[in-house]
Formats: C-alpha cells, sequence, structure tokens
C-alpha cells in the first residue's frame, strides 16, 4: 500500500500530460494559463477577504459579541438555548477559522460529551461560513447586490441554531 500511495500521484499527472500530447493540446500552456486565471481570481478577492478578517477580530476583541450575547441572553432563556452557544451561533456564519477555534474551546471547557458541547458541535457542523463564502465567490464574480443571498443565507444559519438546540435537547 505504501508503494502504491506513492506512485499515484505521479502515475495520474504523467497520464494527463500523456493524454494532453495525445490530444494535441500543449499540457504546459494551459497550466500556465490556469495559474495566470487562478492569480488574476486571488487578487480579485484578497480585498473581501482581508476586509472580513479584520472585521470579525474587531468583532470578536472588542467585547461586542459578548455584550450582544448577554442582551440577546433573556430571549435565548425563554428558548431554552444556553448562553453559551450565543458566540458560536454568530461567529460561525462570520469565520470558519474563528468558529473552529470557538469550538474547541468550547470542546475544552465543557466536554465532549456535555449539551453545550454537542450543540455548539451540531451548529459548526451544519451551518456555512456565510459571509466569508459571499465575499470570495461574489468578490471573485464581482457581485455588488448580495441581498438576495443574504437574507436566506442568514435564515438558513439560524434554523441551524434552533434546531441544534432542540434536536440535542431532546435526545439528551
Amino acid at each position: 500500500m505504501e508503494l502504491f500511495s506513492a506512485y499515484i500521484l505521479p502515475v495520474i499527472i504523467t497520464f494527463f500530460i500523456g493524454a494532453g500530447f495525445v490530444k494535441g493540446v500543449r499540457p504546459f500552456d494551459l497550466f500556465t494559463d490556469g495559474v495566470a486565471q487562478g492569480l488574476k481570481t486571488l487578487l480579485g478577492i484578497v480585498p473581501s477577504i482581508f476586509a472580513l478578517v479584520i472585521a470579525v477580530e474587531m468583532f470578536r476583541v472588542s467585547g461586542a459579541l459578548d455584550s450582544l450575547s448577554n442582551l440577546l441572553n433573556p430571549v435565548f432563556s425563554l428558548l431554552g438555548i444556553p448562553k453559551e452557544i450565543f458566540p458560536m451561533a454568530v461567529l460561525r456564519p462570520i469565520s470558519g477559522s474563528g468558529s473552529l477555534a470557538l469550538l474547541n474551546d468550547t470542546l475544552s471547557r465543557y466536554g465532549a460529551e456535555s449539551k453545550i458541547g454537542l450543540i455548539s458541535s451540531v451548529i459548526c457542523a451544519s451551518s456555512e461560513t456565510t459571509f466569508y463564502t459571499i465575499a470570495v465567490y461574489y468578490g471573485a464574480c464581482g457581485i455588488k447586490n448580495i441581498r438576495y443571498t443574504v437574507i436566506p443565507a442568514i435564515a438558513a444559519d439560524i434554523s441551524a441554531a434552533i434546531f441544534a438546540c432542540i434536536v440535542i435537547n431532546f435526545t439528551n
């Protein structure tokens, strides 16, 4: 199996290069054209990603996330949602790496088998990094009007958080 693993990628690459030559295509030229297009796309989305990362860090470090969590705690209490879940529900649509770091912190603090750990895990697994995805894909395409995407996407993220709490409360 180790021998297979060591040679599979070079065999696949050689196969595609050979197939390109057989069809009369110049694989190296296509490769360099693809790299050039990829770099143009990267340069188009970097400003959006950079702004998003800065905004997320400012939101988190400023204490605004904790303040918003405390403000909405009465509503969450009525719905049976633990206060500790709020940061995950808010951060997940914004930042994948930030929500994974928060999940790691939550699991180390409360445990993977705790209600809070389970709900956080389900939220992290069943929701999308909405704003990151919009920034990357819409930034690459140059789309400026995102309101028809954001509203249903946020509704889906809120639904994921609510149903995560319902399912975990029902099963535990």
